[in-house]
């Protein structure tokens, strides 16, 4: 009942929502970087919404079925194949027992999410699977997947294939809707957005950004023109959190991700809005974003809108699936 890491990829962790009500402590939530690729991942495997799953970089690990599965995989697409055979993205895939499944070319997308069904038993940490690698726990022994690990399934599951390597539906989750297809993300003022100059408010709302290549779970760093403060009076530090953007030294931003640290003390000139943080998660270094301004009950109201959606897509996907496992039996 498990999984073993045949070869590791560049930084796959085991992830879920993330560990809520310590950032008084220091200790960020962390979690899924897109977290509706996450739950889609979830309720495409049949799982509850909060389940542990991998989250995979591209060039991603290639890993070993040792047991018959029930998985999903969702967010980027990594070109999967198991034993050599393509598969897609955002749907159920029931996997034979000695199956490999590997990610050789990358489609679309920065991040994909690898969901079982009943989910693996890793390590729990402050009420949390998703790993920390800098305390070192949660997820699996609190650091990336290597070469050789061996990932236990909570449950095991039987199967008749035929000599199929796999199995899939013939239907897939709509996850358009989840995110922008413009790459533009919709923002809040911040604090200390009026310390900006004339011209440098009108070049955050009128000009293109490029994500660097020193962008990580901690934060995307972006390049553009360099933005200026009317005065460059010291702050002390404030809390920050997933969203907020940051004016740092050199006059380019940064939208703090996942892995944040809980308190800066650079300007906080807006944040991102929650319902476009999927969309962020998904943008690869070198690409090129827009910001555009809403209101907080505009922002609210998007991202009820999205969970709305996403309760009507696991209702969907729940009958689907039971009646795919039904038929298979």
């Amino acid at each position: 009942m498990s999984i073993r890491i045949v070869k590791h990829g560049l930084f796959d962790t085991i992830q879920d929502e993330g560990r809520y009500g310590f950032q008084h402590l220091g200790i960020n939530p962390g979690g899924a970087a897109d977290v509706a690729a996450f739950t889609v991942a979830n309720m495409l495997a049949g799982n509850v919404n909060n389940e542990a799953v991998i989250e995979l970089h591209y060039p991603s690990s290639s890993i070993l079925f040792q047991q018959n599965a029930v998985i999903a995989l969702s967010g980027a697409d990594f070109g999967a194949r198991i034993n050599d055979q393509p598969v897609p993205i955002n749907t159920p895939v029931l996997v034979s027992q000695n199956s490999v499944l590997e990610f050789t070319q990358l489609v679309s997308g920065y991040r994909c999410y690898l969901s079982v069904s009943c989910g693996f038993a890793v390590d729990e940490w402050l009420g949390s699977f998703s790993t920390n690698t800098k305390a070192q726990a949660g997820g699996y022994k609190g650091r990336k997947l290597l070469g050789g690990d061996i990932l236990t399934f909570k449950k095991s599951f039987a199967f008749a294939f035929n000599g199929r390597n796999f199995l899939i539906p013939g239907w897939r989750a709509d996850v358009l809707p989840l995110y922008s297809s413009q790459h533009t993300i919709r923002i809040c003022m911040g604090n200390e957005y009026d310390q900006l100059t004339a011209a440098s408010k009108e070049l955050l709302a009128n000009t293109t950004f490029t994500i660097t290549n020193d962008s990580d779970r901690m934060g995307c760093r972006l390049s553009g023109v360099p933005l200026q403060r009317d005065s460059n009076i010291e702050l002390i530090s404030y809390a920050v959190t997933r969203g907020t953007i940051q004016l740092l030294p050199g006059g380019q931003l940064i939208i703090l991700t996942t892995d944040h640290q809980t308190t800066g003390g650079y300007p906080r000139i807006a944040h991102a809005a929650s319902v476009d943080m999927p969309t962020l998660a998904q943008m690869r270094p070198g690409e090129t974003i827009r910001f555009a301004w809403i209101g907080v009950p505009e922002a609210q109201a998007l991202l009820i809108q999205q969970h709305r959606y996403l309760l009507q897509l696991q209702i969907a996907c729940n009958l689907r699936l039971q009646e795919f496992l039904d038929a298979i039996h």
